[in-house]
């Protein structure tokens, strides 16, 4: 009798794989493993259900994951995994998030099980961090890659610290995720017309358009304020996609600044994939990223882009071809250097509204170079990875 393989897949909350694996989920399926998902199923996060996971094939496992590595609960956590790896005996651990790949290692390094993948979506210490982050994150990482068969890094940042300071036998750079493009509909004027009037939009304008949890670390703040230094403010109309804890404080500073009749809060959304044609630029002024699928999502519409200048953006904007003190030019918009400069973002917007007639070209470059992040030119790397992983399962 055939036994069956079985790979468990690790995220501190289970919106994670839903949002950013599935392609990962497809390629183990078809090479006939039977998907696991060990991850915190009662915790709010992208969308704030797992309907998404009905009908994948995937195989659920509760485990009470908390974010930080600080609460006693980690013991719990722990030990649930601990529990499972023993009891399905897989042969493929394949794990993402912070406290996801930190829990998992320690459990399949206690019950002998792997070989094990962790997939960095963003080190917590980069260029620029707090030196807490340093200090926290650097040491436990390091130490941890011992006990990891492959790391997987998603930006060249974080793969050049990777392969020069970390002891995982093998650390490869993978472009994100990988973007599904034959999911990106074409432009279609009437859909925008139709998907703007949907919305309650105001005609005539120009549309920004930023998507992401409303939490600090996306910077939606920083966005308002540069609203309020626009002369131009009345050309153009700015929409937020997104939920989270700094929902009541974004509406409050929106009112407090006045530009309230400027703004639409559009909260969780499954439709970005219809919102964004109907937007002209997209903003996207995080703190902090790994490798964006929001923003890349935005090229591959064929957005222009006004971003932050850190790591990730970075990887997906490509090279700048001219820079002032405070922004970056690149082939498809541009990059402000300090991500929670307002007065930077407003110029940045205002030089997009003086070429407004060329926001398509920029777009056009971004939809081209969308192409090297998608999922047919990630699958195939993934797939040599699992394969070499796990050879002859």
């Amino acid at each position: 009798m055939k036994t069956t393989k079985k790979a468990l897949l690790v995220t501190t909350v289970s919106g994670f794989v839903p949002q950013f694996e599935m392609n990962n989920v497809r390629i183990l399926q078809r090479m006939g493993y039977e998907v696991h998902y060990a991850s915190n199923y009662h915790t709010p996060s992208y969308g704030n259900d797992n309907h998404r996971l009905d009908g994948t094939g995937i195989v659920r496992h509760q485990i009470d994951f908390v974010r930080s590595p600080f609460k006693p609960v980690n013991l719990t956590v722990y030990r649930q995994l601990r529990r499972l790896m023993k009891q399905e005996q897989f042969q493929l651990v394949h794990c993402h998030t912070p406290m996801g790949g930190v829990m998992a290692r320690l459990a399949a390094r206690a019950t002998h099980t792997g070989p094990v993948i962790y997939t960095a979506h963003g080190f917590h210490f980069f260029k620029g961090a707090k030196p807490v982050n340093w200090l926290l994150y650097y040491p436990m990482e390091r130490f941890l890659s011992r006990y990891t068969d492959q790391q997987i890094c998603i930006n060249q940042e974080d793969y050049l610290l990777a392969k020069k300071s970390f002891h995982a036998r093998y650390v490869d750079y993978i472009p994100g995720a990988g973007i599904d493009l034959s999911r990106i509909p074409p432009r279609n004027e009437d859909a925008i017309r139709q998907k703007r009037a949907e919305l309650g939009l105001p005609e005539g304008r120009l549309i920004l358009l930023s998507s992401g949890e409303l939490i600090r670390r996306k910077n939606h703040e920083t966005i308002l304020k540069a609203l309020a230094h626009l002369p131009e403010i009345d050309r153009i109309h700015y929409v937020i996609c997104g939920h989270g804890q700094l929902d009541d404080h974004l509406h409050q500073l929106a009112e407090r600044l006045h530009i309230e009749d400027h703004v639409s809060f559009l909260g969780y959304r499954e439709d970005m994939l219809d919102i964004l044609p109907a937007a002209d630029i997209y903003v996207f002024p995080s703190f902090q990223e790994g490798l964006p699928m929001a923003l890349l999502e935005a090229m591959a519409c064929g957005l222009p882009v006004i971003c932050s200048d850190i790591r990730g953006s970075q990887d997906l904007m490509g090279p700048a071809s001219r820079e002032t003190q405070d922004l970056k030019f690149c082939s498809g918009g541009i990059m402000v250097k300090k991500a929670d400069h307002a007065e930077a973002y407003a110029q940045a917007i205002h030089l997009l509204l003086q070429k407004s007639g060329s926001l398509c070209e920029l777009g056009a470059g971004n939809m081209e170079r969308s192409y090297r992040f998608s999922s047919i030119a990630v699958g195939g790397r993934m797939e040599e990875i699992y394969e070499r992983a796990a050879p002859g399962l």
